[in-house]
């Protein structure tokens, strides 16, 4: 017995790696089991100003860049978004899906696909690495200590209101410029303050992943989500706007007073954090300095250093959202502010060269998570699996009534977004399917529009293929853990985006 009780005591949930190295297994066969299929996919020829149309079995025909020739391909699509760059990747042609000869992947494609993976997500990885650095180099300076005894010092009764207002800002930084990858930047600086106010790491995920994720699920003007969907749709991204801006008040309001709640059980039992019996491990972690007592003094260079690393975030989302930045740009502008950084600080060449290089080991695992969820993707992609689970699912929804179609649309989205976990991949791959089945109904595309939206961020909470394996690594949190967190929210997603979805097919 005594046996048994040990066990139980012990037992743990699988790390991030095993987890989505079980995925790849699914994957891997899902290749055998789902038969191969592909719809003909177009893409623009800015050389020579034409349409390629590549066909299931490889075979590319070249037609002229009009709108005539998408209207013969039932794509109803300005021409103008595919001259401009606004839709990059190529888009599924409806009516064009065909099975096709199986392509069946074999354990020897793990390891291959983990190693395409990694090099497909090496800008991001790179990015995250450089982030790494620059954290490195300003603890061993002192400057986060110093700020965060100064911080503690002036929100002493306040502490939630920090949280509210980081929930605030990374919820619009969702809606308006698709806050998401970027967000692990976050992570490093507004951890360590959490801890400081009292808080754990639940509630950091919360504050920013969480906030940062609603804020993209209800997008008003984001060009990577609604903006790119709706062109997909060909419809105006302002359709379906003011529904969406009710639904980002709504939701973000729901998501401060779940974080209210959480943050006021552990503040009056602190058994009741979820991440509880990891506190100390955790804390070690983010609070690696003894001098959080007030003995670190907040000098001028500390401010200058801590100033600098302020400034290299709106600089990162002017860079996104105007600048037409990716990770490269990013990547580049974190390590030139970090190279300042090494120069005022005052440190000794090879102490800040072992500062940059511990900083960026620590987030290795990290990349290699991303590596790993790419390859699976990779995996499904090559066994050409994700067009035939497309062609399934709209057929499952074509002909419904108009509430049951836009209900069961979302639905569908829910699961298409654990298969391709990309806001802009699934919206060029799905919407030139899905929004013409819309006009058979009698409701109008931008329901579909939102049905996507809402539906693939319900599972993007959860999707081990995407963004939250990443962020809970960064984190150490187990993946059992953030489920139990972050259930509530999704049932409250799909729920009220349910009831937007049928009120606004009532109202037509």
């Amino acid at each position: 017995m005594d046996i048994i009780k040990e066990s139980k005591r012990t037992f743990q949930f699988p790390t991030a790696f095993t987890i989505l190295f079980v995925i790849m297994l699914v994957a891997i066969g899902l290749t055998w089991i789902v038969p191969a299929g592909s719809y003909s996919k177009l893409a623009y020829s800015e050389n020579d100003n034409t349409l390629q149309i590549a066909s299931p079995s490889g075979n590319v025909t070249t037609v002229a860049a009009t709108q005539d020739e998408l209207k013969k391909l039932n794509i109803n699509i300005d021409i103008e978004q595919f001259v401009n760059g606004v839709i990059r990747k190529p888009i599924a042609i409806p009516d064009t899906y065909q099975q096709v000869e199986q392509a069946p992947k074999g354990l020897l494609d793990v390891a291959v696909s983990i190693v395409e993976g990694t090099i497909e997500g090496a800008d991001i990885i790179v990015f995250i690495l450089i982030l790494g650095g620059m954290i490195g180099v300003i603890n061993k300076t002192g400057a986060f200590d110093a700020g965060l005894i100064s911080l503690s010092e002036k929100t002493k009764g306040r502490e939630f209101l920090f949280v509210a207002l980081v929930c605030i800002v990374m919820a619009l930084g969702g809606t308006t410029c698709g806050l998401e990858e970027e967000a692990v930047a976050f992570y490093p600086i507004l951890v360590p303050i959490f801890l400081a106010l009292g808080f754990d790491s639940i509630v950091c995920v919360g504050a920013i992943f969480l906030a940062a994720s609603i804020g993209t699920a209800f997008s008003t003007i984001n060009p990577f989500s609604v903006v790119i969907a709706s062109n997909a749709a060909g419809i105006s991204f302002t359709e379906g706007l003011g529904v969406r801006a009710f639904g980002l008040v709504v939701g973000t309001t729901v998501v401060i007073g779940y974080l209210y709640w959480y943050c006021q059980k552990i503040k009056a039992d602190p058994s009741f954090s979820y991440t509880y019996e990891d506190r100390e491990s955790f804390k070690a972690r983010f609070l690696k300095s003894d001098n959080l007592s007030g003995n670190v003094p907040f000098t001028t260079r500390r401010k200058v250093i801590l100033a600098l690393f302020a400034i290299a975030f709106p600089v990162m989302i002017w860079g996104v959202s105007m600048g037409g930045w990716w990770f490269p740009q990013m990547a580049a502008s974190f390590l030139t502010i970090a190279i300042i950084i090494i120069f005022i600080s005052g440190l000794k060449e090879k102490e800040a060269v072992e500062a940059f290089t511990q900083g960026a080991s620590e987030l290795v695992a990290v990349s290699l998570i991303i590596g790993m969820a790419r390859g699976v993707n990779i995996v499904l992609e090559q066994g050409m699996v994700s067009d035939t689970i497309l062609a399934y699912a709209s057929g499952l929804v074509s002909g419904m009534h108009g509430s049951v179609f836009a209900v069961s649309q979302m639905i569908v989205f829910f699961f298409l977004g654990l298969v391709v976990p990309s806001s802009s991949g699934l919206a060029v791959l799905a919407m030139p399917i899905m929004a013409p089945l819309a006009d058979t109904v009698m409701i109008p595309r931008d329901i579909v529009v939102s049905a996507y939206n809402w539906g693939q961020y319900s599972m993007l909470f959860l999707a081990p293929t995407g963004l939250v394996l990443v962020t809970l690594q960064m984190l150490d949190i187990p993946f059992n853990k953030w489920v139990k967190f972050v259930l509530p929210i999704v049932g409250f997603l799909l729920v009220f985006g349910s009831i937007l979805l049928v009120a606004q097919v009532m109202m037509l």
